[in-house]
């Protein structure tokens, strides 16, 4: 537990830090006027505002991420430092501008997922990111009829962004409401489980002043999962964790490689393959109930599924499989070739994705198995069961992330909202997620943009030693593990 000073001079570090963005944000923020070119602005005072903001805030975060002196000290202390950020612009991204021209294409007839938000008609597509004013809706059917409600009930932009804001603000609160019982039910510290989760600078920087729908997301995940937890192997419990889960897909379909591991937190006593069947049947029909039923009611269908190609669009290192495509088509240049490695990396990754799930899966099946076969329970015999699905889960989308075709920093809140949770060690990460705080600009220009061909080749080598550094480790637990 940190020293009483240690913690007070966190929390007001953070707080200083959260004003010196939101000022940053209103001197050079996301607001809604036509796009600037990608740059670093002519402000420089915006920018050293917004790196000694964002500075401070990660630099509070990382001294606490042992734990805060208490759970409530927690709670406290990320609400704080939530104040000036709810007052300030849309920080680091334009996303929210096409969440509301998503809704009002919706909401005037138009499908968005047949058209982008130019051909849409959109009033406000001047405000959009350029890259994504002619791409067709990635999100589900659930969100955009989100969207449509909070174009409607904001009566404008303005009104829009606000309620955009309310929606990411509920959905954090519910993440907030289920994070002690998670914890609680995996055997990990409240107090450290709602410190990492909460007070993040990525939390409050994108989920809140961003008004990203992962917000949404992520809520309606860890409502479903504590569901699961609390109330495992009854069958109307089960169904309605499976259609919160199910409501989370149809917001980011990134999700579903959730499911897997939920349907391990289903079963309630022995994990047999009968019992898994039986459990996870029930959990699968409230998932896919939810789905239908979204698709239908808003008139949609699965047309959201062909959204997703076009979120690949975008092309910056942060993806490790970009990097390693970026990095293969500079060698081939140098070799009088052009390779096109990217698209190819990309799909290559995507199935490396599929394996790793599996594994991770089929991991924690195997232990689950084994701790009934032996009875191997012993520090808390209630944690076992959530806490393996719950980690399983986490390294699951911090798979998803790490070999995704784009990732951006918000894309970090996924794991970090699930490892919180019920990982043993927290460094590995937290690091990426302080990491990932430093990579947008007020007006949501990505640094990437500026580091193309060095950035590729740091990600390039971290990703070859932290493959090497796996294989050598599995290699030793193998060795290790008695016939």
């Amino acid at each position: 537990m940190p020293f009483p000073g240690a913690a007070r001079l966190a929390r007001y570090a953070g707080l200083v830090g959260a004003v010196l963005l939101a000022v940053a944000g209103w001197l050079g923020g996301a607001l809604p006027r036509a796009t600037p070119a990608p740059g670093l602005g002519d402000e420089p005072w915006t920018v050293a505002l917004w790196l000694v903001g964002t500075g401070m805030m990660v630099g509070a975060w990382w001294a606490l991420r042992r734990g805060a002196p208490s759970t409530r000290w927690a709670y406290r202390t990320a609400g704080l430092w939530a104040l000036p950020l709810l007052a300030a612009p849309p920080l680091g991204s334009r996303d929210v501008y096409s969440y509301a021209c998503q809704g009002w294409a919706y909401a005037h007839g138009v499908d968005p997922y047949a058209v982008g938000v130019a051909g849409a008609g959109c009033p406000w597509v001047d405000a959009v990111a350029p890259i994504w004013r002619d791409t067709p809706a990635p999100y589900g059917p659930f969100f955009v009829l989100l969207a449509a409600l909070a174009v409607a009930l904001g009566g404008g932009l303005v009104g829009a962004i606000v309620a955009f804001r309310l929606l990411a603000v509920a959905g954090v609160l519910l993440t907030a409401g289920c994070l002690v019982g998670l914890a609680r039910a995996a055997g990990v510290p409240t107090r450290r489980a709602a410190w990492l989760a909460l007070a993040s600078p990525l939390v409050g920087v994108h989920l809140i002043a961003g008004a990203h729908n992962d917000a949404v997301m992520l809520g309606l995940l860890t409502l479903g999962l504590l569901v699961l937890v609390r109330r495992p192997g009854r069958p109307g419990p089960l169904l309605l964790a499976g259609a919160l889960l199910g409501l989370a897909v149809t917001v980011k379909a990134t999700a579903v490689v959730v499911l897997p591991f939920a349907a391990l937190a289903a079963v309630h006593n022995r994990h047999t393959v009968r019992a898994l069947l039986r459990d996870g049947g029930w959990l699968a029909g409230g998932a896919l109930g939810a789905v239908a039923v979204t698709s239908l009611l808003t008139g949609l269908g699965l047309g959201w599924v062909g959204g997703l190609t076009h979120s690949g669009d975008s092309e910056q290192w942060t993806s490790p499989p970009t990097a390693v495509g970026f990095v293969v088509d500079y060698a081939g240049g140098l070799a009088g070739r052009e390779p096109g490695a990217v698209p190819v990396i990309r799909a290559a990754a995507l199935l490396l994705l599929a394996v790793l799930v599996a594994a991770l899966w089929w991991r924690a099946w195997s232990g689950l198995r084994r701790a009934d076969d032996v009875g191997q329970r012993v520090a808390r015999p209630d944690a076992a069961r959530p806490r393996a699905a719950l980690l399983g889960a986490g390294l699951a989308l911090a798979a998803t992330v790490a070999l995704a075709p784009v990732v951006h920093p918000w894309y970090a809140t996924w794991p970090l909202a699930l490892l919180a949770v019920a990982a043993a060690r927290t460094t590995w990460f937290v690091a990426p997620c302080a990491a990932a705080a430093f990579l947008a600009l007020p007006d949501g220009t990505n640094l990437a943009r500026f580091s193309k061909a060095p950035g590729a080749l740091a990600m390039t080598a971290l990703a070859a030693g932290l493959a090497v550094w796996g294989l050598l480790r599995l290699r030793r637990t193998g060795a290790a593990r008695p016939d």
